[in-house]
């Protein structure tokens, strides 16, 4: 019998897919720790030492309602650390196992959005410095993941595989489920984008200092490191949204009516609006001006899931 050649190594990275599984649990575990973290009613310790104060102070010097905000922000965006967790672990385990090249673009496109994110706080003066060891770590896991899984792909890798399908023409409920959940990830892809710019230019909109009672001024002169770390807070919220825009568009675009597919389609949209709607309700945020594109999202994500579960048990 032949010997195994292979080091430790290259067994453990094996075809790479291994590496974007991990990424996976690491997006999951930190999504999962956004939120406890926020649950707790505490602030991480580097925003409080850049603020010079913790959570308590900092309601005590404003008031509960900025402190909550800030939470808000930050539930929202484990909520789309979940979702991508989700969706990668799923692309791993599926499509890109069975090969397909439109899954490794799924992870590039919508992996290199994520990290390339980060590089906002350029426009908000904020490092978050476990923020930034935590993309230093992960990203070379991600990359490495990456190259490796190209072997999963029978030739060559081009970026219109990301958009070109071999789907066979759908009809009834499943074909306009699909445009619906499509025009919903477009919807998000949008949303996250102008979410990153209002991060790193006005942060807040009229009915966020509605809710806090403030004014911007008045956040300022609290600390002047206040603001930029709520826009850090807003455009990591934004990344992580353009990036479930991204995947969800891909996935809808390419992937057959297939259990595991509506499963983990469910569960993104769980994590993803859950988190976002449920925590406006927690702290009381429910201007519906500023919730009416959120709600007629979840409307057409709900109706578009439901019209492909239909589409899928009548197949």
């Amino acid at each position: 019998m032949e010997p195994d050649r292979r080091g430790l190594f290259e067994a453990f990275v094996g075809d790479g897919r291994p590496l974007l599984a991990l990424t996976s649990a690491a997006l999951f575990a930190s999504g999962g720790f956004a939120i406890f973290q926020s649950l707790t009613g505490h602030l991480l310790p580097h925003d409080s030492q850049a603020l010079g104060m913790d959570a308590d102070a900092l309601s005590h010097a404003a008031n509960a309602h900025l402190t909550k905000f800030m939470f808000h922000d930050r539930v929202a965006f484990g909520g789309t650390l979940l979702a991508i967790g989700s969706a990668y672990w799923w692309l791993s385990e599926f499509p890109l196992r069975a090969g397909q090249s439109w899954a490794w673009w799924a992870f590039a496109v919508s992996g290199l959005t994520g990290f390339a994110s980060f590089l906002a706080y350029l426009g908000y003066g904020y490092l978050d410095t476990w923020h930034a060891v935590a993309t230093l770590l992960l990203l070379p896991v991600f990359l490495a993941g990456l190259w490796r899984s190209r072997g999963c792909i029978a030739g060559r890798l081009w970026i219109g595989q990301a958009w070109r399908t071999e789907l066979p023409a759908e009809t009834g409920a499943a074909r306009h489920g699909r445009h619906l959940l499509q025009a919903c990830a477009l919807g998000l892809v949008l949303a996250g984008a102008t979410i990153i710019g209002v991060g790193m230019t006005t942060v807040f909109v009229p009915q966020d200092l509605s809710f806090m009672a403030m004014t911007r001024e008045q956040i300022g002169a609290i600390s002047p490191m206040l603001i930029p770390v709520i826009a850090h807070d807003r455009a990591g919220f934004g990344g992580g949204l353009l990036s479930c825009g991204l995947l969800i568009l891909i996935i809808t675009r390419h992937a057959p009516l297939t259990r595991s597919f509506l499963q983990v389609i469910a569960l993104m949209g769980l994590f993803g609006f859950g988190a976002a709607l449920g925590v406006h309700g927690a702290i009381g945020y429910l201007d519906f001006t500023h919730l009416a594109p959120a709600y007629a999202v979840v409307l057409i994500f709900l109706t578009g899931l439901l019209m492909c579960v239909s589409g899928y048990k009548a197949g």
